[in-house]
């Protein structure tokens, strides 16, 4: 996705959120070198996805840590566990299994901590539970991408957030009984409240798939110019991407692959819904083939 005027206000917001968490004296130097570095390297037609990594890495320099959102994945992971239970007697409910997993598996996208466009702290997610697993999907190809997968071997799972992890079990629980090999990618390093590896571990993320990988860099979603030939060999022979969340959209959709991708997400901001032809607030499946 090309960066937007919009994504000025909502990187600086995540910008801030995160030094403040640390409550370290750092705010104002972690805004200075993210606004100069927005600065330096915005330009009409960029991916946005790109840019903000490069912002959120001088800010980390700023702050001087590794893992900002360390205790909020963790509880975020904690919240998330305790639904497992009623989600799963939803989707054994359902008339369409593979339909209702994947629905399941787009309400936790609303664990976005300091976007200030989802939610800030995990046990806000109870105040909106119901009403995302009512809600359903805005914009629907899931019937588009159910075909697909049921023709596939290896399915490649992108994850996103943590405690919407917790979720995503129950969706490749459900493409296992249907027989597929799920590879899991995991970012490389951490960034925002997104699954690293040693995130995947502590929530047994890498007992659900079959093979469990990392994007190999610090970025925002997947920077496919910057991912292992681990990863570029299991893409090769996959039938589909399956993308969760927002960053996977901003930093997949530029990219021309050689298999289809879903992205399954809520859409939380002006410029991804633009793209999307969607409003603020909508759940989303979409094929990119």
């Amino acid at each position: 996705m090309k960066v937007h005027s919009d994504c000025v206000p909502c990187l600086m917001k995540r910008v801030l959120f995160q030094a403040r968490l640390l409550d370290n004296g750092t705010e104002f130097d972690a805004v200075t070198v993210a606004l100069k570095t927005y600065a330096k390297n915005i330009s009409r037609g960029q991916n946005s996805a790109r840019l903000a990594t490069a912002v959120h890495r001088s800010a980390y320099d700023a702050m001087g840590v590794i893992d900002p959102y360390f205790e909020l994945k963790v509880r975020a992971d904690e919240v998330a566990e305790r639904y497992i239970g009623r989600l799963e007697e939803f989707v054994n409910k359902s008339d369409d299994r593979f339909a209702a997993a994947v629905r399941v598996s787009i309400i936790g996208n609303i664990m976005d901590f300091g976007s200030g466009i989802a939610i800030d702290d995990p046990d806000d997610f109870e105040n909106h539970f119901e009403e995302l697993l009512l809600q359903g999907i805005g914009f629907d190809e899931t019937e588009k991408v159910k075909k697909i997968v049921e023709d596939a071997g290896t399915v490649i799972y992108m994850f996103d957030n943590c405690g919407e992890s917790q979720f995503d079990k129950i969706l490749i629980r459900e493409l296992k009984r249907m027989g597929k090999r799920i590879v899991g990618v995991v970012r490389g390093q951490a960034i925002l409240n997104d699954v690293t590896l040693k995130d995947a571990l502590r929530i047994g993320l890498d007992k659900e798939v079959d093979l469990l990988l990392t994007s190999n860099s610090f970025s925002i979603g997947v920077d496919m110019k910057k991912i292992g030939d681990d990863l570029k060999y299991e893409i090769s022979q996959a039938s589909i991407i399956l993308a969760k969340g927002m960053a996977n959209y901003e930093s997949l959709s530029d990219e021309k692959l050689s298999i289809p991708i879903a992205y399954l997400l809520r859409s939380k901001c002006i410029p991804v819904s633009r793209c999307l032809g969607v409003k603020i607030g909508t759940n989303v499946v979409k094929l990119q083939e």
